[in-house]
């Protein structure tokens, strides 16, 4: 029997992951490309780098884009743009000459590589936040309304309150804490009115460089900043609400069991945030989980998973 190859694209805010799995499960090639999120780079720049990416891929296995038995792509932002999403839907089929393929959301991705693509639900907390889960066939998701007015809990939400914290310090409104001088160094600035031109002026910050100050957050917390711990607790709850209000939306019965697991920079990384997450799952009845694998092997597991259900579908 001919190898069959599922590739998973992970697409996300400040990279792109592409994983390629035989029938076993065994991974046998991988490559990273910048991030794909259209309304950053835009269109015609993301297909370039699912093209790099894909033919990245081919390059490991010496195969092209037509010996891929499926493909899945978990891409940033899709279905959320009428417009933009055929784009990018066939500008992927354009790359690979052929329709075995599914576009679907990134958030699709974090929640088949924690829960092996099994019923319950994952919260992703990474340049953005947004919670995706199935039961029984159904699917949902809550959050992930972007960086402008949403994304509660993300990275980039922690940093946007870590720098509101940094001023307010700066002009007396709060105590100065650890917060402030760490804002300081981690941006390089000579006085504290030049992080308006650092973040945004005419070369300020892109969306995920202002998301990595998350991780200047969390240090500041655990060096026993009050107000820097106080964000950090915030985007747990956040981020329990999103959890909580999808379980609702996906019609568990109370008695059930509800299993919750996570993808993404902030949960992985960030112990403080991880640990007042689990534990407001807990208190909401809620069983947290361990993520199984990453958002990645994730995609391709789900590549594999609806190239079995196609040909379920096609043998009745």
């Amino acid at each position: 029997m001919s190898t069959a190859y599922y590739l998973g694209v992970d697409g996300g805010g400040t990279k792109t992951e592409f994983v390629c799995i035989d029938r076993a499960g065994e991974v046998r090639a991988r490559a990273v490309t910048g991030t794909t999120y259209h309304l950053e780079v835009g269109v015609t720049e993301a297909l370039r780098r699912i093209e790099q990416g894909v033919a990245a891929i081919g390059a490991d296995l010496a195969i092209t884009p037509g010996e891929l038995a499926h493909v899945f792509l978990g891409l940033p932002a899709y279905g959320e743009d009428r417009i933009v999403d055929p784009q990018l839907h066939e500008g992927v089929r354009a790359v690979l000459g052929h329709a075995r393929y599914h576009c679907d959301n990134d958030m699709v991705c974090g929640w088949a590589g924690s829960l092996a693509c099994a019923d319950g639900i994952n919260v992703v907390a990474g340049t953005g936040s947004i919670a995706y889960g199935e039961r029984g066939g159904q699917r949902a998701r809550t959050g992930g309304w972007g960086e402008v007015f949403g994304d509660e809990g993300s990275a980039y939400w922690i940093a946007q309150r870590g720098l509101a914290t940094f001023s307010r310090m700066s002009d007396g409104r709060l105590p100065i804490g650890a917060l402030y001088g760490l804002i300081r160094e981690g941006l390089a600035l000579s006085t504290d009115l030049e992080v308006c031109e650092r973040v945004m002026g005419a070369r300020g910050m892109a969306r995920g460089e202002i998301a990595a100050l998350a991780a200047v957050v969390s240090r500041a917390a655990e060096a026993g900043d009050d107000a820097a711990h106080a964000i950090l607790s915030a985007a747990a709850a956040e981020l329990v609400l999103l959890a909580t209000s999808l379980r609702d939306r996906l019609g568990f019965a109370a008695q059930e069991t509800v299993p919750v697991s996570w993808s993404g920079g902030v949960l992985a990384n960030q112990p403080i945030v991880r640990a007042a997450f689990t534990a407001g799952l807990t208190e909401a009845g809620l069983t947290s989980v361990t993520p199984r694998h990453p958002p990645g092997y994730g995609a391709a597991l789900y590549a594999r998973h609806l190239a079995r259900e196609h040909q379920r579908v096609s043998s009745l």
